[in-house]
């Protein structure tokens, strides 16, 4: 059966436009990235976070950080391209704290993992990320009362954010961002392949191209 082809919607449309404005005018705006094969090896560590089945064929590995807003607006999209072929892609999520707030928030995501609720979790909290990513000021309080209301035992949680798998997690993915040269939010790659220039349809273009030449034409 061959592969539904994915429908640019107005609303999708609508959310491009957005994330570019915000690429215009963020000065963390996305370049391009190449990687040796040595650094290829960096991009996805046994712990890293995914969605998604581990027997894909291809995998978006997605750097990000929580109080990025281009991140948030890309989030809806790549579930979107997700869905349109859900056996056969899976994303990796890679940690970069650029924001003041965003290794808490990091860390409390990690602590949801523990729990069962990294998914729900993730996306109340960029649901409601204007609430406390203000990257001068952040209100931490609003991202802890998101994640609750998403079914985080918050008190267990505020105990594990400091356990020293969580830490080294954090240390890690700092250490693989910056050996990668990893320094706009979000940075993506496609079974290894950085985009070439960053945007929604730049992301597609690469992920049906992986899909094709593994046999899964439109």
């Amino acid at each position: 059966m061959t592969r539904p082809k994915i429908v640019i919607s107005i609303t999708v449309i609508t959310f491009v436009l957005f994330a570019v404005s915000i690429f215009i005018w963020n000065p963390q705006q996305i370049s391009s990235t190449s990687v040796t094969s040595h650094e290829s090896s960096l991009l996805e560590r046994p712990y890293s976070p995914s969605l998604g089945p581990k027997e894909a064929k291809v995998t978006i590995v997605e750097f990000f950080d929580p109080a990025c807003e281009a991140c948030r607006a890309f989030y809806p999209f790549v579930k979107k391209v997700m869905n349109e072929n859900p056996e056969n892609i899976r994303l990796v999520l890679r940690y970069t704290a650029f924001h003041e707030g965003s290794d808490e928030v990091i860390r409390l995501l990690e602590a949801s993992r523990l729990q069962g609720l990294f998914k729900p979790v993730l996306e109340t909290i960029l649901a409601r990320q204007s609430s406390w990513a203000d990257h001068g000021n952040p209100n931490l309080s609003f991202a802890w009362a998101a994640a609750k209301d998403a079914g985080l035992d918050v008190q267990k949680a505020k105990q594990d954010i400091h356990k020293i798998e969580i830490t080294n997690v954090l240390k890690q993915d700092t250490a693989d961002v910056k050996a990668l040269g990893i320094k706009k939010t979000p940075t993506f790659f496609v079974n290894g392949k950085a985009l070439e220039t960053f945007g929604a349809q730049q992301l597609y273009d690469l992920v049906n191209s992986e899909l094709n030449k593994l046999g899964y034409p439109k």
